[in-house]
């Protein structure tokens, strides 16, 4: 490590301390933290198989990481899509975390960007089903089942 922050060898910030189901980070050798997930984008089936995986296991904030590096690599024309969801992944984090104004702000931010695309999402992203979901589960994220993506 250098300074305060985790780098990787090329200089890059990398988080190493432990984190807990939401996201949390814990202290150094804290044996609470889950696994982390990896960094690299996936192509999109696999990243949205692992970030449902992750949603279902009440792991919203990881499932977002796993969307984000997705976004990251997206070509231009999916960009905001794959924005959307991982928006929509730390709208449900915030919820798991008791932050409910966070939680509807970047809920509604993720669906902002997730309309464009309902009448023809790609890769058999359920677009209508995550705005259906949105709709019924926007006042109490927390307490539904997680959305599936596809």
């Amino acid at each position: 490590m250098s300074g305060d922050r985790d780098r990787d060898s090329g200089g890059r910030p990398r988080q190493a301390r432990p984190r807990d189901a939401t996201g949390r980070p814990l202290p150094y050798g804290d044996p609470r933290g889950v696994d982390p997930v990896s960094e690299e984008p996936l192509p999109p089936p696999q990243a949205l198989a692992e970030a449902q995986r992750l949603l279902d296991g009440g792991r919203a904030f990881s499932a977002h990481e796993v969307l984000e590096a997705a976004w990251k690599a997206a070509p231009e024309s999916e960009r905001e899509l794959w924005q959307g969801l991982a928006q929509f992944c730390v709208g449900i984090t915030h919820a798991q975390r008791g932050n409910r104004t966070g939680s509807g702000t970047l809920l509604a931010r993720g669906v902002a960007r997730l309309r464009p695309y309902a009448a023809a999402p790609p890769h058999g992203i359920d677009v209508p089903g995550l705005l259906t979901w949105y709709d019924t589960h926007r006042d109490a994220p927390e307490k539904a089942a997680p959305p599936q993506l596809t």
